[in-house]
């Protein structure tokens, strides 16, 4: 089947090549294993969720457009232009929406990429690294055959930061049931948060502290 061509992907190109250097220059972010994103077919990135820019640092490792699944109230302020011209897709917190969930079905049957946050809304807990996930990425994997690609991003959202750094995983197919699936996603997620904090030299607790600091 011949890749469908999305309207929204033709903004993606324009805007994101700006957007990576700003956001190089500004935040000095460390991206690791960046090289493990595939090219091509239907992918589902996903990882914790800090801080509004974390999209960013996945948009910053592939040239390919990642339509990213983002509360539908950033489609109603200041920042609304941006987020449906670079093809997100708007997704109502308060009930089940399956509309977003087609929509993204739509573009992963058509070999596309999507990203998003099991976790469903930014850690701002002082308790845990990771928030419990939703089954949204395992669900839409198993369903169109897509791969997972895992990552964890860590540290600080400040001008030409020392520590904030993400890291890639291997890509998960599922293939089991989603409850196994889900957890072994999460305990992937956990240890590359983990692996990323070991090699900044930063504690459980500096991490967690920056979940309030982080707006």
């Amino acid at each position: 089947m011949k890749k469908k061509k999305f309207k929204k992907e033709f903004w993606y190109k324009i805007l994101t090549p700006i957007m990576r250097i700003l956001f190089r220059l500004y935040y000095n972010p460390k991206i690791i294993n960046k090289k493990i994103i595939p090219k091509e077919g239907p992918i589902l990135i996903v990882g914790n969720h800090k801080h509004i820019f974390d999209q960013c640092l996945t948009i910053m490792a592939t040239k390919r457009p990642i339509h990213y699944l983002a509360k539908k109230e950033y489609f109603d302020g200041k920042m609304s232009w941006f987020f449906k011209l670079v093809g997100c897709i708007p997704v109502n917190r308060s009930i089940k929406d399956q509309e977003a969930k087609n929509q993204a079905l739509e573009i992963l049957e058509e070999k596309g990429a999507i990203g998003l946050f099991p976790e469903g809304t930014r850690n701002k807990t002082k308790d845990k690294l990771l928030l419990d996930f939703k089954y949204g990425a395992v669900s839409m994997a198993k369903k169109t055959k897509a791969s997972i690609i895992p990552f964890a991003i860590t540290g600080d959202y400040c001008f030409r930061s020392k520590n904030l750094r993400i890291t890639y995983g291997k890509p998960m197919q599922v293939t089991e049931d989603l409850t196994s699936a889900n957890e072994a996603l999460y305990q992937e997620i956990e240890a590359l948060l983990k692996q990323n904090l070991k090699k900044t030299n930063r504690s459980i607790e500096e991490e967690l502290n920056s979940h309030i600091k982080e707006k």
